[in-house]
């Protein structure tokens, strides 16, 4: 209910309380004198002091709320677009957790399968080597790789004790070892292939 609805229903003002008497002007004229009372001035308006801004509603909230001038300027404008924000950050981060546990799972399955496989493997050599143990070729080359493993610590040892183990030695002595692996397979595969077949 308005201000004016309010006044309209109660007494009437009387011709005084109309018109406002205020202040007393005593006009002189020659030969004509008389009082006169004059009306206060009028009100100055007002200017507005808020900018454009100031005055957007926030209309995604329950009730009105006056915004603040910087609003455009925010990067979240409203509770609403706020809530939203979070809402959304908490779906992609559910969706990513979803992710990497299937990803996870299937990592998981890729290894168990590809371990499986490796282990069969390695049976069927193991298979292998149990049915050629009394083939020369395997005694032969399981009694040199044992010696030469043997030999290689115990004089990396003693050089260690002596103080002249150093990168050079270490390293002379691994390319003798791969020069004499290649000799070996290729010695054993020959040998393999035409002396001394496996079963």
């Amino acid at each position: 209910m308005s201000y004016a609805d309010i006044a309209a229903k109660g007494p009437k003002q009387s011709a005084e309380e109309v018109r406002w008497p205020g202040p007393l002007l005593r006009v002189c004229v020659p030969g004509l004198t008389f009082d006169r009372r004059i009306r206060a001035p009028p009100v100055p308006s007002l200017e507005p002091s808020e900018s454009e801004s100031a005055s957007l509603v926030d209309v995604d909230s329950p009730h009105v709320n006056s915004v603040t001038s910087d609003f455009r300027e925010q990067a979240v404008k409203t509770d609403t677009q706020a809530e939203r924000i979070e809402h959304e950050a908490e779906d992609k981060a559910r969706a990513a957790a979803k992710q990497f546990s299937q990803e996870a799972e299937s990592a998981k399955k890729k290894a168990a399968a590809k371990g499986k496989k490796i282990k069969d493997e390695l049976k069927a050599d193991g298979h292998k080597l149990s049915e050629n143990r009394d083939n020369p070729v395997v005694i032969g080359n399981a009694l040199v790789w044992g010696i030469a493993t043997v030999a290689i610590g115990y004089g990396a040892y003693q050089k260690h004790t002596e103080g002249k183990l150093d990168w050079q030695l270490a390293g002379t002595v691994a390319g003798a070892v791969g020069a004499f692996a290649v000799a070996d397979y290729f010695g054993s595969k020959w040998l393999l292939e035409n002396k001394y077949p496996p079963k």
